[in-house]
């Protein structure tokens, strides 16, 4: 099979969808594989170390869209990117594609005649999402420091030191959801000395991080006045929900940042699924954060993509062995054989094929087993 890596077109996005490590995977089992030049410089994966694995390297995305049998990508392809997708071509990337604002993503997706597997849905036999778990590791860990900045006065924060000092009280810390992004935010934020709560709905998963943290880690069922409550009184607070393919909850509602301290922090880790927080809108990382009630809000889309190198490593480790799949068996075959990368599929020759997705864009849900079978 021949495959493309383009070079990420997104606001700030320097991550790419191989490693040159990922590249030499590929090409040892039998596939071709093509690059865009320069695709990977930004975070030190120059175009000799992906020829020295054996990528071809081409000039611009055009071509590599034009011949490449599978797109492997980070980000959501761009409306000019879906208008490069050929019939029948297959696409492995983030597309995120329920919560979109904006649904000429998914009509030109459906409109291109093209396959589109999610990295985000596909799952695992522990009810896991193993390719949105790193990037969910790194949001997570880069949520407190986003907040930690995002806190100092000259950002607009309170002006709160997330540890304290000797005889000063540390920054309270409210996390929302205790999935792979809460808790490696609550991690991060006891690592710097924070009073840390996490809210979560499952007593079980309650129980499991009372076990594994102690009074360390304060723990609370989630409820509209629990999480009222620790809001109010939260000098920063992270947004970790997440329901696989579908639209975040709105948790944290704009009459409760009328009762917040001006100057205290929201960081939105599900602004990629439309967000937890009423008042989240996506922002970049030339823009991070912006101000509603003075209250500050971080909404970075791809907040991964702040710490390239790392992320780019990190997703390419999850995702070889999907793709290796792919390409070795093709999709159909892939997809058969695995029930959970065929959880994946969310676009298949101008059918919807993800529930969540259907129901949220008003599609006709077609069921990933019937649109391959088809």
């Amino acid at each position: 099979m021949l495959i493309g890596i383009p070079k990420e077109i997104k606001n700030h996005e320097y991550r790419i969808g191989m490693t040159p490590a990922g590249v030499r995977e590929l090409i040892e089992n039998g596939h071709e594989v093509i690059v865009q030049r320069d695709g990977g410089t930004s975070i030190g994966l120059t175009n000799d170390q992906y020829e020295a694995a054996g990528a071809k390297l081409i000039d611009t995305p055009e071509e590599i869209f034009a011949s490449a049998d599978m797109i492997i990508k980070v980000k959501e392809p761009q409306p000019n990117e879906c208008k490069m997708l050929r019939p029948g071509q297959l696409l492995f990337t983030y597309l995120h594609l329920a919560p979109d604002p904006d649904p000429e993503q998914t009509k030109l997706l459906v409109e291109s005649d093209c396959v589109a597997v999610a990295y985000e849905t596909v799952t695992d036999a522990n009810r896991g999402l193993p390719l949105l778990a790193p990037m969910s590791e790194v949001a997570g860990r880069m949520a407190i420091q986003a907040g930690a900045h995002a806190l100092e006065k000259a950002q607009g924060g309170l002006g709160v030191l997330l540890g304290g000092v000797p005889g000063v009280a540390p920054a309270k810390v409210t996390v929302i959801g205790g999935g792979v992004v809460g808790i490696n935010a609550a991690r991060m934020a006891m690592g710097l000395g924070a009073d840390v709560t996490i809210l979560d709905r499952s007593l079980p998963r309650l129980k499991e991080l009372d076990a594994q943290y102690g009074p360390q880690l304060k723990t609370l069922y989630s409820s509209a006045e629990s999480v009222e409550q620790e809001v109010i009184n939260s000098d920063l607070v992270v947004g970790a929900v997440l329901i696989p393919g579908a639209a975040a909850p709105k948790l944290v509602t704009r009459a409760m940042l009328g009762k917040m301290k001006n100057g205290s922090v929201l960081v939105d880790v599900a602004i990629d699924q439309g967000g937890c927080f009423e008042t989240s809108k996506a922002t970049t990382h030339q823009e991070p954060t912006y101000e509603v009630d003075g209250v500050v809000h971080y909404c970075v889309a791809n907040m991964p993509g702040g710490v390239a190198r790392t992320s780019t490593f990190a997703l390419t480790n999850a995702t070889l062995p999907f793709a290796l799949a792919l390409a070795n068996k093709g999709y159909k075959k892939a997809l058969k054989d695995d029930a959970h990368l065929r959880n994946g599929l969310n676009v298949h020759r101008g059918t919807i094929n993800f529930e969540a997705v259907a129901n949220d864009l008003g599609y006709e849900y077609v069921p990933a087993e019937q649109a391959i079978a088809e």
